[in-house]
């Protein structure tokens, strides 16, 4: 798997000397509660860990940048959108109307080509970090479904996260959320997908990095193992 990218996003400025670091230390605390061992915690690697890690490597042998440009070059958008609906089936990262919105708006040729095309650009294509994630949220906007059914956080952020856990960051908006508050970040937040939202979004995932490379056990692999650690401080499937 790849290696988590360098920051992208800088950990400076009014957000970030405003992280409350007591609440940092007890949302570490609290992921403690359920995997002492951390991100090497073998109930994590099987609770959190493995099923996201497995659909990244199923999309790496399927939608790989090489195995994309050559599906791309010989129009197969059919298949590049049913592999990526497949993969992302194996998780429980989209809720099931998200999931069943985004299988009606990518039925039609040219749903289907829009978004494989789209996807490789936000993927692998060239431009600013800004202008990729804008053109591919225009482009699920785009999408011939009701924009209310589509253009979600979740749907915008869930291709990126499986196929380059090394960049991209999912956001579950709720989740993501109480997350922050706990940690203390003032994250800005959007009902609609923008740039300044998951631009605000890494320096978060950034910020919980840095804190937690201090913990033996816990440096993290991936974006995998940071949704996770911000998962368990949101989520109240995880309410201690």
């Amino acid at each position: 798997m790849a290696r988590l990218a360098s920051l992208s996003s800088p950990v400076t400025g009014a957000r970030a000397s405003n992280v409350n670091y007591l609440g940092a230390h007890r949302c570490r605390r609290n992921f403690e509660l359920f995997y002492p061992e951390g991100f090497a915690d073998e109930t994590y690697l099987v609770a959190e860990r493995a099923h996201k890690e497995r659909a990244h490597l199923e999309w790496q042998a399927e939608l790989g940048p090489i195995e994309f440009r050559k599906l791309l070059a010989r129009g197969e958008f059919r298949r590049i959108a049913d592999i990526a609906v497949r993969v992302e089936a194996r998780t429980n990262l989209l809720f099931s109307f998200e999931k069943m919105a985004l299988r009606d708006a990518l039925r039609t040729p040219a749903g289907a080509r829009l978004f494989a095309t789209e996807l490789y650009a936000f993927l692998w294509g060239r431009g600013t970090q800004q202008r990729k994630f804008d053109d591919w949220v225009q482009a699920v906007a785009d999408l011939p479904r009701p924009r209310a059914r589509v253009l979600t956080w979740p749907i915008v952020t869930v291709f990126g996260f499986l196929a380059r856990p090394d960049r991209h960051l999912f956001l579950k908006p709720m989740v993501t959320r109480r997350a922050a508050r706990h940690y203390g970040f003032d994250l800005e937040y959007a009902c609609e997908p923008c740039w300044p939202v998951y631009r605000s979004l890494l320096t978060f995932a950034a910020i919980v990095r840095r804190d937690l490379e201090r913990k033996p056990g816990f440096q993290p692999r991936d974006m995998i193992d940071l949704q996770s650690f911000i998962w368990v401080q949101g989520s109240p499937e995880y309410e201690s």
